[in-house]
């Protein structure tokens, strides 16, 4: 059984998704604060591990001119901070999430991690095949690796590298197409909940595997972000 959990994760091409998506023209991207906090609050939590986890998008919908709307990253689905290369797991993880983002109007739009080491952000081979698996169902799926080095409780600019597959190599995406729905709202809600110690209510699926109990969509931590959100926004 060992030997199958630890295959290799060129196995990752067996996984099975929703039916592939038609690429953006516009190669916009926009992260929200529920996306930017809780990927945040999963490197927090296991300051000393790697983490990883997957990002959902809304349906793209077209425009008055024709062409889809950027890829605006909603949310995302903490997976692990054992072992990432546990392939098998990953799989189960991966399924369970698209099933799940599916039934709630969403897509798998991306692959974030956070490497254990202060200085390393260079995409694992894992990061890379896995985004890349959903690149081939979704053209405009991203990989987000944070950089740890930036990654303070107050940061004055977001501490993430957005990458595209452009020729099968992922490269930094073009600055001026990465957007925020706020980054000073989206700033000081993370800045609150890391100073409450809010990332030790964060669930991943390695927690979930533990104990079922637990939920990995996170919706009372969802709860909390979109309260703060209302406030920072002036409208609790």
């Amino acid at each position: 059984m060992l030997g199958l959990i630890q295959q290799d994760v060129s196995d990752a091409g067996e996984w099975k998704l929703s039916p592939p998506l038609p690429p953006g023209r516009m190669g916009e991207v926009e992260i929200s604060a529920r996306a930017y906090v809780k990927m945040c609050l999963h490197a927090a939590r296991y300051p000393h591990t790697a983490v990883n986890g997957l990002l959902l998008a809304q349906k793209c919908r077209a425009t008055m001119a024709g062409q889809p709307e950027c890829l605006c990253v909603t949310d995302c689905i903490p997976l692990f901070h054992t072992n990432l290369s546990l392939t098998v797991m990953l799989e189960v993880a991966l399924n369970q999430v698209d099933i799940w983002s599916s039934q709630s109007d969403l897509l798998l739009a991306g692959y974030y991690q956070a490497n254990s080491g202060i200085d390393d952000k260079n995409p694992s081979p894992l990061a890379q095949k896995t985004a890349g698996r959903i690149a081939e169902l979704y053209g405009d799926g991203v990989l987000i690796m944070l950089d740890n080095r930036k990654f303070i409780t107050n940061p004055r600019v977001p501490p993430l590298i957005v990458l595209e597959q452009k020729d099968r190599q992922w490269i930094p995406k073009d600055k001026n197409l990465i957007m925020w729905s706020d980054w000073e709202s989206s700033r000081y809600i993370c800045k609150t909940l890391l100073e409450a110690k809010a990332y030790t209510q964060l669930v991943d699926f390695d927690v979930h595997l533990d104990d079922i109990r637990e939920d990995w969509t996170n919706q009372q931590l969802n709860t909390e972000i979109a309260q703060l959100v209302s406030v920072a926004n002036g409208s609790a």
